[in-house]
């Protein structure tokens, strides 16, 4: 396996060991890791594209650990009331309804190929910012209420309009040509 790989593997790895740190309220540690973890993200990206050494196995494990943080850290910190519900709720049911579309797609015999929208990346990006905002909050004890409250609103509207346009990606590739779509983490 290559280093690239490893890495996000890695990152998959310390998914639980960050949500055991949430919930034994070790926030310095967790911010820490998360911060890590958000590091990693973007290394093996690089190290992968400036090595030629992308695959498709990469090209699924990286959006398959970002979503396993994500949706883990959320519902983690929705639960302990660091996040309003409704958005907790609304992150979690956009990644169900992408990995709904695909399921439904693979079932169609419809090719689906790994490949984010942009749209998808800036959310992706500020629901890791927001994160780590409410890490540091807690971590820190350092109150960002007037950043934070814009955070949460800014990471509710990319995930609506990230999920829109997944949607509307589909179903012109679906009206078009039938044989392939786009697939995010």
């Amino acid at each position: 396996m290559k280093l690239p790989n490893l890495i996000t593997v890695g990152r998959l790895l310390c998914v639980p060991i960050e949500v055991y740190l949430l919930i034994e309220a070790a926030y310095m540690a967790a911010f820490v890791l998360f911060i890590l973890m958000v590091f990693s993200d973007g290394l093996d990206g690089y190290l992968a594209k400036r090595n030629g050494q992308v695959t498709e196995l990469g090209a699924m494990l990286d959006p398959l650990a970002d979503k396993a943080l994500l949706v883990s850290v959320f519902i983690t910190l929705g639960l302990q009331q660091d996040l309003p519900t409704w958005l907790v709720v609304f992150v979690v049911f956009r990644d169900l309804f992408i990995l709904s579309g695909v399921i439904v797609l693979f079932l169609l015999q419809v090719k689906v190929r790994m490949h984010p929208l942009l749209v998808s990346k800036i959310n992706t990006g500020v629901q890791m910012m927001l994160v780590v905002l409410i890490l540091a909050e807690l971590s820190l004890k350092i109150d960002f209420d007037l950043l934070t409250t814009l955070m949460i609103y800014l990471a509710g509207a990319t995930t609506a309009i990230s999920g829109g346009a997944y949607m509307v990606s589909w179903a012109r590739r679906m009206t078009r040509n039938g044989k392939s779509s786009e697939f995010d983490s």
